[in-house]
């Protein structure tokens, strides 16, 4: 039987030498090599869309791929891809190394510089393996090793900005729709999500960082069932805990929520720290709130160009929401687009902060009226951003109708008047 190998392998010489020596092995088929942690997960999550089927039946990681470090990247696809079974490449021969990445998921590991015995050899186990666990799968499989959810990350160009607000009625948006939806506050030490939606639990994001696998039950511990439905996944309430949770242990838990819900959204806050920076790289989307001032926008062109200095987003890759807007602004969203050099939300949210005080002091934020055009504009977002399950009758001209059915009727109707601003 034919085996489908995928190396992801950043160094071209590297990258030339393996793909080398996999074609050399018997009924190998090798698929062109990756060379980088987002193009790995990117090509896994397209081939299991189509089917379990057209998944390599073995990965190989180099040691030296990037910007996701080799472990957390094992530890990734193993979460996310069960079946495929992977294949760790370095020159640590060391017991310890071979322990971490038995406890990140791999499969094996082979030793630099190649050998075509010990390749061979990995490679075959692997490979039996993956089939083994297709074969226990079944017709269940496609369900369990699919792309898992959306994932849509939420930064403040500076503090005050919205973002919290904004990330709370995506995810509200979602759920209305049918969707099961994880709320989660990365803004580690001043995260607001509990305050805004009255809820008091002992648990938080923290009390996840220092397990090495995520359990369903150890998930379901961490999480709080909201009324509405959402799955609340809270920050800490010292604020100091937050140094706890690690880029590593952030990935793990985006990975975990994203397996069990369709969306997941995630509050990063404005500040900056290697969790949430593990999240916006993970992200679907990464949607910055700015305001239409010029402190603000200086702050979102910063927080872009430091994105993009660290690795963890390209600017092109972001999308900013103008939130406050008013006709009569002078920075209207084409120049914050221009500044910025990201894509602007065809949504902007209108200023009007007197639709939600009375719901932000009682901790209420989930009881926004429907007619409110804060509402309605960051539902319309969640449209825009594909976070709203279609229902059949919207694919035949009837947008929102779904939405109706859960009480907020008319939520998106601000973008049919004002043609998506």
């Amino acid at each position: 039987m034919t085996t489908r190998i995928l190396p992801a392998v950043g160094d071209p010489d590297a990258a030339r030498s393996v793909s080398t020596l996999i074609g050399q092995l018997p009924d190998a088929e090798p698929s062109p090599p990756v060379t980088d942690s987002t193009q790995l997960v990117d090509t896994l999550a397209r081939l299991a869309a189509a089917s379990l089927d057209e998944l390599p039946e073995v990965v190989l990681v180099h040691e030296r791929i990037g910007p996701v470090p080799a472990l957390e990247l094992v530890r990734e696809v193993a979460l996310r891809f069960p079946a495929v079974g992977v294949v760790l490449i370095t020159a640590d021969a060391s017991p310890v190394l071979f322990s971490a990445a038995m406890d990140s998921g791999a499969r094996g590991l082979v030793t630099l510089p190649l050998g075509y015995e010990e390749l061979a050899s990995r490679v075959q186990a692997a490979a039996q393996w993956s089939l083994g666990v297709r074969r226990h799968l079944g017709a269940g499989a496609e369900q369990i090793t699919g792309p898992g959810g959306t994932v849509v990350t939420v930064s403040g160009a500076k503090g005050g900005v919205g973002a919290t607000v904004t990330a709370v009625h995506l995810a509200l948006a979602a759920r209305a729709s049918g969707r099961t939806v994880a709320l989660v506050d990365m803004d580690l030490q001043s995260g607001d999500i509990a305050s805004y939606l009255d809820v008091q639990f002992r648990r938080s994001v923290a009390d996840l960082a220092a397990i090495t696998d995520i359990s369903p039950r150890v998930l379901q511990d961490a999480v709080y069932v909201h009324e509405t439905g959402l799955s609340l996944l809270l920050a800490p309430a010292e604020g100091e805990r937050g140094e706890e949770v690690s880029d590593r242990a952030a990935r793990q838990v985006v990975s975990a929520l994203r397996g069990r819900h369709e969306v997941v959204v995630v509050d990063c806050g404005s500040q900056l720290n290697s969790a949430n920076a593990a999240a916006i790289e993970m992200a679907d989307t990464a949607l910055l709130v700015a305001t239409p001032d010029v402190v603000s926008v200086r702050a979102a062109k910063r927080t872009v160009r430091m994105w993009e200095r660290l690795q963890v987003r390209k600017a092109e890759e972001t999308v900013t929401l103008v939130n406050r807007h008013h006709r009569s602004t002078e920075i209207q969203p084409p120049l914050v687009q221009k500044i910025t050099g990201t894509r602007v939300a065809g949504v902007a949210v209108p200023a009007n902060f007197k639709e939600l005080q009375a719901v932000v002091d009682a901790g209420k934020l989930h009881e926004l009226d429907a007619k409110s055009t804060v509402k309605q504009a960051i539902w319309s977002l969640a449209g825009e951003l594909g976070l709203v399950g279609v229902p059949a009758q919207a694919a035949a001209g009837q947008p929102g109708k779904q939405l109706a059915r859960a009480g907020d009727r008319g939520s998106l109707g601000l973008r049919r008047r004002t043609g998506g601003r």
